[in-house]
């Protein structure tokens, strides 16, 4: 080979080498595809919800290339995460100005009617309570300023036309707030605005408590430990103490976190004497464009409880809350009492991107009540407006 050829094959590998460099994806280029390729081909309600998932790529992918360290690129994906406008969507890390989790990080219920904002329910105990805001009252302001700019940073991009469930998403996340900085909410009381200043304040320790509320009837509460296998003979043992009454209520109206199956059929099956189904599930097949179904079943066990039943649901039952409730009702053991609730959608799936090792989840199963209504729009069939109202729902039973 002549000293030409060799030039010529030189300046060739290193155009080469310097071309693959060039053109060499980040760790978080490669995890931003990964990510986006886990949700397009597993998330269960993108038709559901009209989510334009390859709009969204479009709008973030060229984004990706200017992130330079982890934190830039956790809050990139939170970013990513409000297209799908659901609480049941998440990362397992987050940072000090994160948003803090929906529903189990959010403590008052605020719906937008005209172009004013308003209390619609309040979480009982919590910050917002604490700090003298109240069921009912305009609410003008948060952390100082107007609220319609501040939700623009929640509401999905791939549409410039929200609906109500992504106008509400972006009101639930502004009112949490970040893990960061202390909220300021302005709302108006006897006519003149005020500022109120909520504490973050958390869950009561004890599993469940119990108490009786008349000659015949008896109260549990369950305190948003629906994932705690120990609640299993917790309930046992507080529903043996309570068979003397005739009418028992259950409440979920404190079950943001949701849970898993096996506590909710623990549950179910001390009310039943025989097999029923409680949830159906769908899962797409989307290689071969079919569709798996399954129903569960509450198996009965122990002594069965055969009282009058009544749950207690509101914004803040949540997920395997959810799912009790509507397999109550499918059931036909018990009443169910309260506002609609967190619409949790789907049973979640963890996922870990290969590079950053961010881990998260998404829901990768329908869900359904056993008469074929999504869980998410499940009513209760006595429906009430706020805490309020059901508790008074609750202390008329007799």
């Amino acid at each position: 080979m002549n000293i030409k050829s060799l030039t010529k094959l030189f300046l060739l590998i290193l155009f080469l080498n310097t071309g693959s460099t060039f053109f060499a994806q980040t760790k978080y280029q490669k995890d931003f595809i990964e990510f986006w390729t886990d949700i397009n081909n597993h998330y269960a309600y993108l038709d559901q919800q009209n989510i334009d998932w390859k709009k969204v790529k479009e709008i973030y992918e060229p984004q990706v290339i200017k992130i330079s360290n982890d934190n830039e690129f956790i809050s990139f994906l939170e970013n990513i995460l409000n297209e799908l406008y659901n609480g049941h969507t998440s990362l397992n890390t987050n940072l000090n100005t994160s948003n803090r989790l929906i529903p189990s990080g959010l403590d008052l219920h605020i719906e937008k009617t005209g172009n004013k904002y308003f209390i619609r329910d309040i979480r009982k105990g919590f910050g917002a309570d604490l700090s003298g805001l109240k069921i009912g009252m305009e609410v003008t302001r948060f952390n100082g300023n107007p609220i319609e700019e501040q939700l623009k940073k929640f509401l999905p991009k791939f549409t410039t036309r929200p609906d109500q469930r992504m106008d509400q998403y972006s009101i639930n996340m502004l009112f949490a707030g970040t893990h960061d900085t202390q909220r300021e909410i302005t709302a108006i009381e006897n006519g003149k605005e005020k500022i109120f200043k909520p504490v973050n304040y958390g869950n009561r320790n004890e599993l469940l408590y119990k108490k009786v509320l008349n000659k015949n009837t008896a109260y549990i509460k369950i305190n948003n430990s629906l994932v705690n296998n120990d609640l299993i003979a917790a309930f046992d043992k507080t529903l043996d103490s309570l068979f003397q009454y005739k009418n028992l209520i259950i409440d979920l109206t404190e079950t943001p976190g949701g849970g898993n199956s096996t506590v909710a059929r623990a549950i179910m099956g001390r009310f039943t004497n025989q097999l029923l189904p409680y949830q159906t599930h769908e899962f797409d097949e989307k290689e071969f464009q079919t569709k798996r179904h399954w129903t569960e079943y509450v198996t009965p066990r122990k002594e069965i409880y055969s009282g009058n039943v009544y749950i207690l649901v509101g914004h803040w039952t949540g997920s395997m809350g959810e799912g009790i409730a509507i397999g109550f009702d499918g059931m036909k053991k018990a009443q169910i009492i309260g506002t609609r609730m967190a619409g949790l959608i789907g049973a979640v799936s963890n996922f870990q991107l290969s590079e950053t090792k961010i881990r998260f989840q998404i829901p990768t199963e329908r869900l359904y009540h056993i008469n074929g209504t999504p869980r998410e729009n499940f009513i209760p069939g006595i429906l009430t407006e706020n805490i309020e109202e059901t508790i008074q729902k609750a202390k008329e039973i007799q």
